[in-house]
C-alpha cells in the first residue's frame, strides 16, 4: 500500500483545503475519485485496496478527505456539501496537467455513494462513470433521474436494508445502470473474497466506461 504522503495533493474546494493522494500509473486511461463514507477517511484500508486494483488496471486514483478534521464530526452527513466538494475536486482534476486529459469517474462508499451521484448529476459532462459500494444512493434523492454517467451499484448479499435502498434508487436512475449483489457479503465486505469481487467489478466498469 502507498504511504500516507505518496502522491500528496492539496486542493482548494470553496475555501477549504482538502488533502488527498493522487497516484497515476503509466499510460493511465482514466482517473477515479474516491468518496468515502461517514466516519472513514482516505486511509480506509478497503478503499486503498480497491484503488490499488484500479491502478493495476491502468486507472489513476485520487483518495481524498472531503472534509477537514474540524468539519468531519459535524458535516459528515451533509450530502449537498460533500457533492460540491466532489465537483470542485473534479474541476481541479480537469485543470491539473497530470490528469486534464483523463476522463473522471467516482467510487463512493456508504454516504459517499449518494454524494457521488449528486455530483455526477451536477456536472454530467465531466463524469464518465460511477460505482457505489455498499452505498446510500437513496440519499441522492431528486438528483437520481438526472444522472447521465453509467452507474454500477454493488451491495452485499447480507446487507438487507441497504439492498432495499439500492433497489429503490436503481428504479429512479435513467442512465446506463447495473446492480450487483455480492453473495455472503456484509455492509463492509469483510468476508473472504468479497472485497476482491468489489474491486473486480469496479475495475471492469471503469475500464469499460472511462477508456
Amino acid at each position: 500500500m502507498p504511504s500516507s504522503d505518496e502522491g500528496l495533493v492539496r486542493i482548494d474546494a470553496g475555501g477549504a483545503m482538502l488533502e488527498g493522494n493522487l497516484l497515476i500509473p503509466p499510460g493511465a486511461s482514466g482517473v477515479v475519485l474516491f468518496a468515502h463514507g461517514s466516519g472513514s477517511s482516505r486511509f480506509s484500508s478497503r478503499n486503498r485496496y480497491v484503488a490499488e486494483e484500479l491502478r493495476a488496471g491502468g486507472l489513476a486514483t485520487l483518495l481524498i478527505d472531503l472534509l477537514t478534521p474540524r468539519e468531519e464530526p459535524h458535516l459528515r452527513f451533509d450530502i449537498d456539501l460533500l457533492a460540491q466538494r466532489l465537483v470542485d475536486t473534479i474541476e481541479w482534476l480537469s485543470h491539473d496537467p497530470a490528469t486534464s486529459r483523463l476522463r473522471a469517474g467516482m467510487f463512493g462508499a456508504s454516504t459517499g455513494g449518494g454524494a457521488a451521484l449528486v455530483a455526477a448529476a451536477r456536472i454530467p459532462e465531466r463524469v464518465g462513470a460511477v460505482v457505489s459500494r455498499g452505498g446510500r444512493p437513496d440519499l441522492a434523492g431528486a438528483a437520481l433521474p438526472k444522472v447521465k454517467a453509467p452507474t454500477l451499484l454493488i451491495v452485499g448479499g447480507d446487507d438487507l436494508p441497504v439492498i432495499g435502498m439500492n433497489e429503490e434508487a436503481y428504479e429512479q436512475l435513467t442512465c446506463t445502470r447495473r446492480m450487483e449483489i455480492v453473495p455472503g457479503a456484509s455492509h463492509l465486505f469483510e468476508e473472504p473474497g468479497t472485497l476482491e469481487r468489489v474491486a473486480e467489478l469496479a475495475r471492469g466498469w471503469f475500464v469499460q466506461h472511462l477508456s
